[in-house]
């Protein structure tokens, strides 16, 4: 934002110089990011007029003119400008003068013939090109014929100001209007303020609600519509004043209706917009959401579809405008606008950013709607608005006003005491000299009961809730520089990490030890995603928190899940051709009990990992093999292994986002520890990526739960292992794992490891079976076993696998 001295000295006398007032602004938590002299470089620039011009003797495309430039005597200056005539008054660059792009002029010869200045262009004065007619940008530039001579050009036009830009907090939304920054300058000066007076002749014919009726339908996303007509409506240009202020701030003037809803929104803080009253079908404005698929042209003459996320502001047939962000092209006020509807509204902030967003739309009425407009100034704006339309005889007012204001907001109250913001800055301000600086800012004091003061919060000062608030606005008045530095008191704790934090270190260290690389991303998501990873539509997953404030369009949500997250990462990788991946994250996911929010949504952490490409990188004595299912399902054993959690078992399972058939689960007991698989080829598609992809998941919280953060240890076996292979035909519906399970509970407690190391299915073993081969490893910690010894338990194993599956032993 940026505001003009004269401007605010139209409000407020003050005697400081502008970088005075840019320093006491600043820190008083109002920071000026820069100060901009608008005349810079035209010190040495004045009118002159032109009283002769004659051919240059020495050469046809250059003139003599003889200028009278307000001294004892006129002065030649030697031009090539083809407009220019005599009798006209111009900007004259005198000798000595450093113009705004740098040009220094000083005395010099034009073909033999001395010239004592320049004569000046537009771009010459840095004038804003676009807000000029295409005569005005070529050529010397023509001040009027009424114009004094030998005056300052930067006088005449309107360039003798100086421009403060501010760099304000979002939480500091009062601030974004003269007034509110007057009021700040006020405070700091101890100045008094003059607010323009609201006097207006209502003399229409007949009342506003005869006219126009207004309608919030979309109560959660408007609580205050407010409108004026008016009629014999004039438009034309501003009056130079007018055009002056608001350029000076940054806006570009268009017309004079347009203009005093500009003025008065950089004024007053609250936006505004104008209708022409004949080209909305029923005379009603509604403020209601969009409907499915309903387009809106705008007023920079592009036609955008609209969503039921999106506010409008519609007549009885069509939107008129996109709510707080920009009006439509069909009701736009133009030269043939004999009736004015004048609109001042109170948004929600939330919604008008995201469709600002969404629109990549953002304008001076949606930042400021953004951060949040006082809800008692649609009215004022409004009277303001007509008043100045009035004053310029370039409207007719109707009576009254039509205020749609359902929900009255009352204005809010704190309570604190002196020794509490003393408590809490570190300061011995007394609670007199507290009320004084709370009085000033225009805090009512409502009560003083003992040392409790209760003080009502002003209705622009939306950002102050409570005792912390008034500290703040204490502190800063008062002055940070006056508070005396001082160190932390306290009793102080060694830092230290959690048992959670720890263990997810010990994760971490072990995935990267395997080969895995770890990635951070966003906890936030889109609802397109549920529908890419297949999640069903009954799925708690898809309850998802809605982001008051996202940082983008492409996250308005909190992610329940890390595997969106893990496979868009995937496929941004592949798609810049980075196609051998290994990588994980652990990060929340947040699970809602509830919507709308009445608590806190549960925070799990996460473990999600995916593979893809090559198992090893490119060399010449390494395979070009690609990673399969059991490279993802090696990482979490030996993830397992580390961790200490054994006696787990693995079935085939289903997930969401995994192959049908090529998915398992790690079980403990019943409950699920992990799963992993080969992503589902329609994920796969919807996600963009090209290459067979493996992913595992788990929950952080169950892996603690079950795993040994202690370690005992026992000496190396002193004896030497046995071991005896057994092959067996089975029914090939019958799992590994069944069989493994078996050959456990009947082995007896010598059997130290078992290792599936070959499975076959073909014609040796006949249709609809399939030959395991297991490894079994049998150790005492007492003696070296014999063959006696272990055959028992073989003849066991075997008898309880023909039994339980009929498996047969294959010769």
């Amino acid at each position: 934002m940026q505001v003009s001295i004269k401007w605010l000295k139209d409000y407020i006398d003050f005697k400081e110089t502008p970088e005075q007032i840019a320093d006491k602004l600043t820190m008083a938590g109002v920071p000026v990011e820069n100060i901009k002299d608008m005349g810079a470089g035209l010190e040495k620039v004045i009118t002159g007029k032109i009283v002769q011009i004659e051919k240059h003797p020495n050469a046809d495309k250059l003139s003599i003119c003889t200028l009278d430039v307000g001294q004892a005597e006129t002065i030649i200056i030697v031009t090539g400008a083809t407009n220019v005539r005599e009798g006209q008054i111009v900007p004259v660059a005198m000798i000595g003068a450093k113009l705004p792009n740098g040009l220094k002029i000083s005395k010099g010869k034009l073909r033999g013939v001395a010239s004592f200045g320049m004569l000046c262009s537009a771009a010459e004065l840095n004038l804003d090109l676009d807000s000029l007619s295409d005569d005005a940008k070529s050529g010397i530039y023509i001040l009027p014929k009424d114009t004094s001579v030998g005056i300052q050009v930067k006088d005449v036009l309107g360039l003798n100001d100086v421009i403060l830009e501010f760099e304000l907090t979002a939480n500091r939304a009062d601030c974004f209007s003269v007034l509110g920054i007057v009021r700040e300058i006020a405070v700091l000066t101890g100045n008094s303020v003059k607010k323009p007076m609201l006097r207006l002749q209502e003399d229409g014919d007949k009342k506003a609600n005869e006219l126009i009726s207004v309608k919030i339908e979309a109560n959660n996303l408007c609580s205050r519509f407010s409108a004026r007509v008016l009629q014999n409506v004039k438009v034309g240009k501003s009056p130079a004043w007018i055009k002056e202020r608001i350029e000076a701030a940054g806006v570009r003037s268009i017309n004079n209706v347009v203009d005093v809803t500009n003025f008065v929104m950089l004024e007053f803080g609250q936006p505004m917009h104008a209708y022409d009253y004949d080209m909305l079908a029923g005379h009603v404005l509604i403020a209601r959401q969009a409907n499915q698929g309903e387009k809106l042209t705008t007023l920079d003459n592009v036609k955008r579809e609209l969503n039921p996320s999106m506010l409008v502001i519609a007549d009885s047939v069509q939107p008129a405008g996109l709510g707080g962000v920009m009006g439509g092209l069909a009701s736009e006020v133009t030269e043939s606008t004999k009736t004015v509807v004048l609109e001042a509204a109170v948004f929600n902030g939330a919604n008008i950013r995201r469709t600002a967003r969404a629109c990549g739309l953002h304008s001076e009425a949606s930042g400021r709607f953004e951060r949040g407009v006082d809800v008692i100034n649609t009215v004022k704006a409004l009277d303001r608005a007509a008043q100045l339309l009035e004053e310029m005889g370039a409207c007719t007012v109707c009576p009254e006003i039509v205020d749609a204001y359902p929900g009255f907001e009352l204005p809010s109250q704190v309570k604190f005491t002196s020794t509490q913001v003393n408590k809490h800055l570190g300061t011995t301000i007394s609670s007199q000299v507290m009320v004084d600086i709370l009085k000033r800012l225009e805090f009512e004091i409502s009560s003083v009961k003992g040392e409790e003061i209760t003080v009502t919060v002003p209705s622009w000062r939306n950002d102050v809730r409570c005792m912390s608030d008034i500290a703040e606005e204490i502190s800063r008045i008062y002055g940070f520089n006056r508070i005396a530095s001082t160190l932390p008191d306290g009793s102080m704790m060694q830092g230290g990490q959690s048992e959670e934090q720890s263990f997810v270190d010990r994760v971490k260290d072990i995935l990267v030890a395997a080969g895995m690389n770890e990635i951070i991303s966003f906890s936030f998501t889109h609802p397109q995603t549920f529908d890419k990873l297949n999640i069903p539509v009954d799925s708690q997953l898809r309850q998802a928190v809605e982001i008051m404030n996202p940082i983008t369009d492409e996250f308005p949500l909190l992610r329940t899940t890390a595997v969106s997250s893990v496979l868009e990462t995937i496929a941004r990788n592949l798609s810049r051709k980075n196609e051998d991946l290994k990588i994980f994250e652990i990060g929340s996911v947040f699970t809602p009990k509830a919507l709308p929010l009445t608590e806190l949504p549960i925070e799990k952490l996460m473990l999600c990992g995916a593979l893809t490409g090559k198992r090893t990188d490119i060399a010449w004595n390494q395979g070009k093999d690609t990673v399969d299912f059991y490279d993802a399902k090696g990482v979490i054993e030996v993830l397992f292994e580390r961790l200490g959690i054994q006696k787990y078992t693995v079935q085939a399972g289903e997930h969401y986002a995994m192959h049908p058939g090529k998915t398992a689960l790690f079980m403990k007991g019943k409950e699920i520890i992990a799963y992993v698989g080969e992503v589902h080829p329609q994920v796969q598609a919807q996600m963009n990526i090209t290459k067979k992809t493996y992913l595992f998941e788990m929950d952080i919280e169950k892996l603690m739960k079950y795993s040994a953060l202690t370690c005992r240890y026992q000496s190396l076996p002193k004896y030497p292992a046995m071991s005896r292979d057994l092959a067996l035909v089975v029914a090939d519906d019958i799992t590994a794992s069944e069989v493994e399970k078996m050959i456990v509970k009947n082995a007896g407690k010598l059997l130290n490891n078992i290792c599936l190391f070959d499975v076959y299915m073909g014609e040796q073993v006949g249709k609809g079976q399939k030959s395991l081969a297991f490894s079994l490893q049998f150790q005492s910690a007492e003696k070296t076993l014999t063959d006696a010894e272990i055959d028992p338990y073989f003849e066991s194993i075997i008898k309880a696998l023909e039994e339980a599956f009929n498996a047969k032993l294959r010769s």
